[in-house]
């Protein structure tokens, strides 16, 4: 089934408190992109972010960002009164968020919201607690003793909380029991406004893409409380790191940073980690993109104290079986396979054997250094993909033009056959939307024609990344319809899949064996769709 829908990440909605939320601006999202024929929105990870304010360098993989509870549903649910947040000062620029501004002001306003909570808690708040016990008791730990640690990463807090001890379990939840309350009580109201979203965009005929990072930070409670899982000595220092080598987004490669998984340990549990991390994700999202994919036939990484990823090795992954064992304790999931980059014969065939789409970006098509551009054209892409003009981790259409040089500029408008800078997008668009990709994903900044400064990631970079938002009433009817006149055009409407189907299903085809000609009565209106022609005389 042919589909389209928009790049556009929570943190990137329209919102008076500094942040996009799960409230009513996401769901008046939903409805734009129900009324204009769109059926999939793509976001990034929505668990809360740590250093450099990356959704793919998380304090947890399981739990949900705070910073998305929407106040004004608290307020609502008397929580909160509209005073205790409504005239705090949220944002220097009203299309950047301001991280900073975030952490100093938001949780002292959710901390009364927590109080009240606390005063008379919901019934099903202890089930909430049961049923996320396994991730969720860690992470509020863990939380409570970064706050008690002034934020410092848990390699720098006193040797009495450094090492994850499970005796010191009980201990540690009495003393710092308020703290962790407080943690629970967030993961809580973030998963109640989640589910809630995520069913009216599903009401809405809006499927939700969310991103599984292949990796977690290193300052995580998943670091923390479970050092076996990854390659750690017995004091839980990491021996390597995840990075990735020099290629086209920076010449000395990027320093990822995250510790990387001791795949050993990882197949003598039954992947039992990752299986319980992936099933989570498909209770988040509709469809799950896991991010660097082809780390799970090879990854790469250097020394813990390695400067830059120059100098570095190729270390084997699980392959395909972590996936052939999902499947068989979990069932069949909708993912995506982020396998950009070097891709390998190996890389290739673990795509192929898991039978995942992977992805195409139209923007490396145009690279005459790239040996490989060719495969990222339109006209080259298979049915099972998910293609876009760029990603997150891509300058926008704009940004990206500017920075080629003459030779690949005058390619580009030979290929879209403009020289119309005002129709560069939109012609991009209907190159990608015309494609035989079965999906295609446009993001926001794109349709609005917006440059690098409103660029979501520029890799190997940090300070000003994960910023962008959008302006209330920016993202407009009138642009929105135009992506709807070229989804219609190009066979991606809902309406017209749906027709499609029912026309497949009207026709009734026989198998030549259980059936005699002379069992036909009244003639089929198409000769062709008889049993067997050959036989038929006359």
């Amino acid at each position: 089934m042919r589909k389209n829908g928009v790049l556009l990440h929570i943190s990137s909605l329209p919102s008076n408190y500094g942040i996009g939320t799960l409230g009513q601006t996401a769901k008046d999202f939903v409805d734009q992109l129900e009324r204009n024929g769109q059926t999939l929105w793509q976001i990034l990870p929505v668990c809360p972010t740590s250093f450099g304010d990356s959704p793919y360098a998380s304090y947890s993989t399981f739990a949900g960002n705070p910073y998305f509870i929407d106040l004004d549903m608290l307020a609502s649910e008397g929580y909160l009164y509209p005073d205790e947040f409504q005239y705090e000062k949220w944002y220097e620029e009203p299309g950047r968020v301001d991280y900073g501004i975030m952490y100093n002001t938001r949780y002292p306003i959710l901390k009364k919201a927590v109080a009240r909570f606390l005063a008379n808690p919901p019934k099903d708040y202890e089930k909430f607690l049961k049923d996320n016990k396994d991730w969720l008791e860690d992470y509020s730990l863990f939380m409570a003793f970064k706050d008690a640690n002034e934020g410092k990463p848990w390699q720098q807090w006193d040797e009495e909380y450094r090492v994850y001890d499970p005796k010191k379990i009980d201990k540690w939840k009495e003393e710092f029991k308020e703290s962790i309350d407080f943690n629970n009580v967030l993961q809580y109201l973030f998963f109640e406004q989640w589910n809630a979203l995520r069913k009216y965009a599903n009401d809405h005929g809006v499927e939700i893409i969310g991103d599984l990072p292949i990796y977690v930070a290193m300052d995580s409670v998943d670091a923390w409380s479970h050092p076996e899982l990854f390659m750690m000595d017995a004091d839980s220092k990491p021996q390597m790191i995840a990075a990735v080598p020099p290629d086209g987004f920076s010449a000395d490669g990027q320093l990822w940073g995250n510790p990387v998984y001791n795949w050993p340990y990882h197949k003598k549990t039954g992947y039992d980690w990752w299986i319980r991390r992936i099933e989570q994700m498909t209770k988040l999202y509709n469809i799950v993109r896991i991010d660097h994919f082809r780390g799970f036939d090879s990854f790469y990484a250097v020394k813990a104290d390695a400067k830059d990823a120059k100098k570095g090795i190729w270390m084997k992954g699980p392959g395909a079986e972590l996936f052939d064992v999902m499947r068989k304790k979990i069932g069949e999931q909708k993912i995506i396979a982020e396998d950009l980059g070097y891709l390998t014969k190996s890389v290739r065939k673990m795509l192929s054997d898991t039978g995942y789409p992977g992805m195409k970006v139209m923007e490396f098509g145009f690279d005459s250094k790239a040996d490989s551009g060719k495969e990222y054209l339109p006209y080259n892409y298979p049915q099972n993909c998910v293609a876009y003009a760029g990603t997150h981790d891509n300058d926008t259409i704009y940004g990206w033009f500017e920075s080629l040089s003459e030779g690949d500029k005058e390619y580009v408008r030979e290929y879209l056959d403009t020289w119309d800078p005002e129709w560069y997008n939109w012609r991009m668009f209907s190159q990608l939307l015309g494609s035989p990709a079965d999906t295609t994903i446009v993001m926001a900044q794109d349709l609005l024609r917006l440059g690098s400064d409103t660029r979501m990631n520029q890799p190997g970079s940090v300070g000003t990344n994960w910023q962008w938002r959008l302006k209330p009433g920016e993202l407009d009817e009138d642009t929105m319809s135009h992506l709807k006149y070229l989804t219609r055009v190009y066979g991606r409407l809902p309406e017209q899949n749906l027709e499609k189907e029912e026309e497949e299903e009207d026709i009734k085809v026989y198998d030549p064996t259980e059936i005699a000609i002379e069992a036909i009565i009244d003639p089929p209106a198409d000769p062709t769709s008889v049993t067997n022609p050959a036989e038929v005389k006359g």
